[in-house]
C-alpha cells in the first residue's frame, strides 16, 4: 500500500514508519513544514509543504495514496501554546487535505488520531464512542472539531474516514512535542527537583505506543470496518500514585513521591466497541514499561528533562542568535555612521582647493547611501552631512552668520531631495524585487500542474483537429458505422460488433467480454492475438484499477502503460447490470485522452443498442428456438447460430469448436439433453442437426481446451468426438 503519514517528528510518527516499513508498505511523509527540518529515514518520499498549500490536491493525486494517517492530536508540527491561532490553522489544514482526498476517483482510507483529552468530566462509567465529549483546552476543542469534520466528510461525500481515540500514550520520547502527556510532566519534576507530585483519587488509563500502532494498523488494513470511530485504550486503571511510583522505580531511590491532596476524578475510556471486531490483545503492562522509561529518559534524553544549567546552556544559544539578528539589523545603521567620517575628512581636505572646489563630498556620501540603503538610512546621511556642515562653516563663520546665509538652506534642501528621490527609488525598486521573486516562486510551483493541463488540452485539441480534417469521427459517420450492425442477424450482431469498434477506434485490437457472472466475464469476440492476451475467461473484479472506473459507469484508460491491463476499457450496462465489458489496445499515446475516451463511451452507446435489439429479439423468439422445457436448440436456430460463429471463425473474430455426440435413441434423448447441459457453460449451446445427432458448440475454445470437456462427457458415458466437417 501507499501510505501518506502529515506531521512532524515524534515518537508516533517513528513509530509507525517502523511498523508500515516492516510490513513493506511505501510510506510518503507530508511534514507540515515550508522549510525542511528532518529528513526522514526508511521512507519512500518526504513532501515539506504546509496543509494549507493550496496545491495540495495536486500532491494528493500525484502519490494516489491507498491510505492517509493524519496525526492529528499528536501532530508535533502545531505549537498550541499559539493558541485559538493554531486551532484555526489545524482545521484549514486537515479540510484542505480531506478536500484534496474527496477529488480522487478511488478516495483513500483517512484515518484521524483523536485523543481522550475529548473527555474531561469524571464519571465512574468507562466513556463510549458516542458519550457526551466536554474538551475543554484549545488542542482538546481543535481534536473535536477534527473528529465532526471527518464524520462530515464521511456523510457528504462518502469518504472512508476512522477516527482512531486513543488514550495517554507513554513511551521513549523523540522529540519535545511527546512530552505533553502528563506522565512526562511528573518525569520532568522528578528529574530537576528530586519530588514527583502525585494527587489524590486521580484514576486514568495509559498505553504503550507500541500497543497504540498495532491497534492503528488494523484499523488501516482492514477493508470493511462496521464503525467509524473507535477507542483505543488499555482499559487498566491507573492512579497517579501508582504512575508516581512505577516512575519512581525507574529513576531511583533519590527521588521521592509527594502526594497533594485533589477531588476524586477518574476518566477512562471503553474499548468493548473494537475488542469484539477485532479482538486486540494490550501486550505492554504498567509494572514492566512504566520503569524503563523513566530509566531511559533519565540516561538518555536530559535534553528535555535535565536540570537548570542544560536549560541555561539552550538560552545562551537563543540569546546568541537574537544578538546576531540584531547586529543584521543595525548594520546600515553603523554603516552610515561609520562613512561619514571619510566623507568629513575629504569634505574638510577638500575645502579652498582649487581642484576639488565644485566637488561636494556631502552629497556624494548621502547618495551613495541611499543607492545602498534606501530612503531610511539616506534622512539619516542627510542630518549628519549638515552637522558636519555646520561644523565646518563655523571655523570661518559665526553659527548666526551660517544661519542667516541662504546658501545654507539651499544646500540642505538640495541634499535631502536627492537622497529622498534616490532613496525613494532605491526602495520601490527593493519591493518591485521583491515582490517578482515572491511571484516567481508562486508561479515555479504551479508550473508542473500547468504544463499537464496545457499537454492534455494540446491532445485535445489536435485530436479534434483531426476529426474536423478528416472526418473519421464525425458523429454522422460514428452513426454510419455502428447502423451497420442492423443488416446483421442476431446471432452476428455481438460479433461484428468488435469490427465496429476496430474502425471506429483506429485500432486493430478490440476484444469484447460478456458478464457471466458477479465476478467473471467470457471473451466473446476479439480482434487480434494481442486482444486475446488476457484470456478467454477473466476475473475482472481481479483487476482493482479498471474495474474501479468501469464500475462506476467511467471509461478506464491505462495511463501509467501497467501490465496485465487493457489501455482503455468501458462497461455496457443494462437494467443495472454489467452486461459487457469492451476494451482495446494499440493505440497511440497521443490519443489516450477525454476525446478518444468520449468516442469509445459513444460507440459503446450506440453499440449497445444494437445488441440489446438483438437481444430481446431472441428472447422473443426463445420459445420456437429451444425445444419445450430443454436447452436444446431446435435445428434450425443452431444451425444459424453455428453459421454465425463460423463466419466470425473465418474472420478472425473468435475461436470455436463442435463436438458430435454418438446417436442416442430417442427414449433416452430428454435424459441426455439434461444431463449434458448440465456440464456446459452458458456460454455453449446444445443443438440438432439433419443426421438426428446432438451437437455441442463451444464458443471461445479451441481444439486443446476442447478435449476437457470431452473427457467431462465420457465420464457421463456419452463419448463425443471433434465434428471437423462443419460446412
Amino acid at each position: 500500500m501507499d501510505i501518506i503519514l502529515t506531521g512532524a517528528d515524534n515518537g508516533m510518527m517513528e513509530a509507525l514508519i517502523g511498523k508500515l516499513r516492516k510490513e513493506g508498505h511505501r510510506i510518503f511523509v507530508l511534514s507540515n513544514e515550508r522549510v525542511k527540518k528532518v529528513k526522514y529515514k526508511r521512507i519512500f518520499e518526504q513532501y515539506d509543504f504546509t496543509y494549507d498549500n493550496e496545491n495540495m490536491s495536486a500532491i494528493i493525486e500525484s502519490i494516489a495514496p491507498d491510505a492517509i494517517i493524519f496525526l492529528g492530536a499528536f501532530d508535533g508540527s502545531f505549537q498550541w501554546g499559539l493558541g485559538q491561532k493554531e486551532a484555526v490553522r489545524f482545521g484549514e489544514g486537515l479540510i484542505n487535505i480531506m478536500e484534496a482526498c474527496s477529488q480522487l476517483k478511488k478516495t483513500p482510507r483517512f484515518l484521524y488520531l483523536s485523543t481522550s483529552d475529548v473527555f474531561t468530566h469524571s464519571s465512574r462509567r468507562n466513556y463510549r464512542e458516542h458519550d457526551a465529549f466536554s474538551p475543554e483546552s484549545v488542542r482538546a476543542v481543535a481534536v473535536r472539531q477534527g473528529e465532526l469534520i471527518c464524520g462530515n466528510y464521511y456523510k457528504s461525500y462518502l469518504c472512508d474516514t476512522v477516527v482512531a481515540r486513543m488514550d495517554h500514550i507513554y513511551g521513549n520520547p523523540v522529540m519535545g512535542s511527546d512530552l505533553e502527556e502528563p506522565m512526562y510532566h511528573m518525569l520532568k519534576a522528578g528529574i530537576r527537583q528530586g519530588v514527583i507530585p502525585a494527587r489524590k483519587n486521580q484514576t486514568m488509563s495509559m498505553l504503550h505506543i507500541s500497543d497504540a500502532v498495532e491497534f492503528i494498523y488494523t484499523l488501516l488494513i482492514t477493508d470493511e470496518l462496521q464503525h467509524r470511530v473507535y477507542n483505543l485504550c488499555s482499559e487498566r486503571e491507573l492512579t497517579e500514585l501508582d504512575l508516581a511510583f512505577f516512575l519512581k522505580d525507574g529513576l531511583g531511590d533519590s527521588v521521592e513521591v509527594e502526594l497533594e491532596d485533589a477531588e476524586e476524578h477518574r476518566v477512562m475510556m471503553s474499548r468493548e466497541r473494537f475488542r469484539d471486531e477485532f479482538g486486540g490483545k494490550v501486550f505492554k503492562s504498567y509494572l514492566d514499561e512504566l520503569p524503563l522509561v523513566a530509566k531511559e529518559v533519565k540516561e538518555k534524553h536530559l535534553e528535555f528533562f535535565g536540570p537548570e544549567e542544560d536549560k541555561k546552556k539552550k538560552n545562551r544559544s537563543v540569546l546568541w542568535k537574537k544578538l546576531g539578528s540584531f547586529l543584521k539589523a543595525i548594520l546600515p545603521y553603523l554603516e552610515t555612521i561609520v562613512l561619514f567620517i571619510p566623507a568629513f575628512m575629504l569634505n574638510n581636505r577638500a575645502t579652498g582647493s582649487d581642484y576639488f572646489t565644485n566637488l561636494d563630498f556631502y552629497l556624494l556620501y548621502v547618495l551613495f547611501i541611499a543607492i545602498i540603503h534606501g530612503q531610511q538610512q539616506s534622512m539619516i546621511a542627510g542630518v549628519l552631512a549638515v552637522a558636519g556642515y555646520f561644523f565646518r562653516q563655523q571655523y570661518d563663520k559665526s553659527t548666526f552668520d551660517v544661519m542667516l546665509d541662504y546658501n545654507t538652506y539651499i544646500w540642505i534642501t538640495q541634499l535631502f531631495i536627492v537622497g529622498l528621490v534616490v532613496g525613494n527609488l532605491k526602495d520601490r525598486l527593493q519591493v518591485i524585487r521583491d515582490e517578482d521573486s515572491s511571484e516567481i516562486h508562486y508561479l515555479n510551483s504551479q508550473v508542473e500542474d500547468i504544463t499537464e493541463i496545457n499537454t492534455n488540452n494540446v491532445l485535445i485539441k489536435n485530436s479534434m483537429e483531426e476529426q474536423l480534417i478528416n472526418q473519421h469521427d464525425s458523429f454522422g459517420k460514428v452513426y454510419e458505422i455502428t447502423s451497420s450492425l442492423d443488416q446483421y442477424a442476431p446471432e452476428e450482431v455481438l460479433f461484428y460488433a468488435a469490427e465496429v469498434l476496430r474502425e471506429l477506434l483506429h485500432t486493430d485490437d478490440v476484444a469484447i467480454y460478456s458478464v457471466a457472472n458477479g465476478d467473471y466475464a467470457r471473451l466473446f469476440a476479439a480482434t487480434s492475438k494481442k486482444a486475446r492476451s488476457l484470456g478467454n475467461s477473466l476475473k475482472y473484479t481481479d483487476l482493482t484499477e479498471m474495474y474501479a472506473y468501469i464500475n462506476s459507469d467511467q471509461v478506464y484508460i491505462n495511463r501509467s502503460m501497467k501490465e496485465g491491463f487493457p489501455q482503455m476499457a468501458d462497461a455496457l450496462f443494462s437494467e443495472g447490470r454489467m452486461q459487457l465489458i469492451i476494451m482495446t489496445w494499440g493505440l497511440p499515446l497521443e490519443r489516450l485522452n477525454l476525446s478518444q475516451s468520449n468516442l469509445m463511451r459513444i460507440a459503446g452507446f450506440l453499440i449497445q443498442n444494437a445488441v440489446l435489439r438483438a437481444n430481446r429479439y431472441m428472447e422473443a423468439l426463445e420459445s420456437s428456438r429451444y425445444v419445450e422445457n430443454t436447452q436444446l436448440l431446435e435445428e434450425t436456430a443452431f444451425n444459424s447460430l453455428l453459421d454465425a460463429f463460423l463466419t466470425a471463425r473465418g474472420r478472425g473474430l473468435t475461436e470455436c469448436c463442435v463436438l458430435r455426440l454418438p446417436e442416442i435413441p430417442k427414449d433416452q434423448e430428454p435424459k441426455a439433453v439434461e444431463e449434458v447441459s448440465k456440464t456446459l457453460r452458458n456460454s455453449d449451446y446444445l443443438g440438432k442437426r439433419k443426421d438426428g445427432r446432438l451437437y455441442i458448440l463451444l464458443s471461445n475454445t479451441n481444439t486443446e481446451s476442447a478435449d476437457f470437456v470431452i473427457k467431462r462427457l465420457e465420464g457421463l458415458g456419452y463419448p463425443s468426438a471433434i465434428w471437423r466437417n462443419m460446412n
